[in-house]
């Protein structure tokens, strides 16, 4: 059976990998003790279930994982299994960002700092980290990201070398998003907002995307825009990217940027295969 270890830093990504995982038909179990490593194995390898594999989710949490994981992973190898080990990392202030939104405890125990508690936990994974299959960064990843990413790697398609672009809309009454890679304003193009019948569709409707795409400072914007796109993504595709998040932006996030962000998309699609369109803040942008 293929085994996976699931390790890594916390607030790195490990349960939206396990997610992923466990969506594309794997078992996964999460803070199993070592000693049960193998007998779960065992369990399931001899077991009429149809799994694709097994994910083991081991990490900080179990104390005793760091006495014995070596031997553990010795014996599910010597038993015919292949073992895996994805060790999920990032950061440290996107860890410390990451736990102040979630509110959550680190798992260092004491009354230690996010940042105290983050180098101690790298210290006691340091050993581990060595001997992983593959280190995977989540520093730059959205939650979407990640898990297609996940997904790539176990399905064997990471070799393609395919650029993942995104393509969004947002308002910039919301804040500009993170994760761009590229960032474009949009706010001089007409307004629909400001036309009485337009005012609570989106870009999504035919009438308003007619009214923004058949301005001529639209067409003259995307004139410029679409070719600029077009040198840019090979370029960051060389440069061994293998996500882009375009970002467009208007005020609010419902009419301009999702017009174009739809049309920006569409262009793409034309020569990059693998192109996601979202509409981030486009049921905020009437408040």
């Amino acid at each position: 059976m293929r085994i996976i270890v699931i390790t890594g830093v916390s607030g790195s990504g490990k349960s939206t990998a396990v997610r992923a995982l466990e969506d594309e038909g794997y078992y996964c179990i999460d803070n199993l003790p070592v000693r049960l490593f193998m007998p779960f194995v065992d369990l399931l390898a001899k077991s009429d279930e149809d799994f694709k594999g097994i994910v083991l989710v081991a990490d900080i949490r179990g104390r005793e994982f760091f006495k014995g994981y070596e031997n553990a992973f010795h014996k599910i190898a010597a038993a015919g299994h292949t073992v895996e080990i994805f060790f999920f990392d990032a950061l440290d202030d996107i860890l410390v960002r990451r736990f102040s939104e979630t509110r959550r405890r680190h798992p260092v125990e004491g009354q230690c700092t996010v940042v105290e508690s983050i180098r101690i936990e790298r210290d006691r994974l340091s050993s581990l980290r060595q001997i992983a299959t593959r280190i995977i960064d989540t520093t730059e990843f959205t939650v979407h990201q990640l898990k297609d990413f996940i997904l790539r790697i176990v399905r064997g398609e990471e070799k393609e070398n395919q650029l993942i672009i995104e393509v969004q809309s947002f308002g910039f009454k919301y804040g500009v998003p993170l994760e761009s890679s590229i960032v474009m304003d949009v706010r001089f193009l007409p307004n629909p907002y400001f036309v009485p019948e337009l005012k609570n569709g989106s870009g999504l409707d035919d009438k308003i995307r007619d009214y923004v795409l058949e301005n001529v400072v639209t067409a003259q914007f995307l004139d410029h825009f679409f070719p600029l796109l077009d040198m840019l993504l090979p370029a960051h595709r060389q440069e061994g990217k293998s996500y882009l998040t375009i970002s467009i932006g208007c005020t609010g996030g419902r009419h301009r940027s999702v017009a174009i962000a739809e049309a920006t998309g569409m262009h793409i699609q034309e020569t990059w295969p693998s192109v996601r369109i979202i509409h981030r803040d486009i049921e905020k942008g009437l408040k």
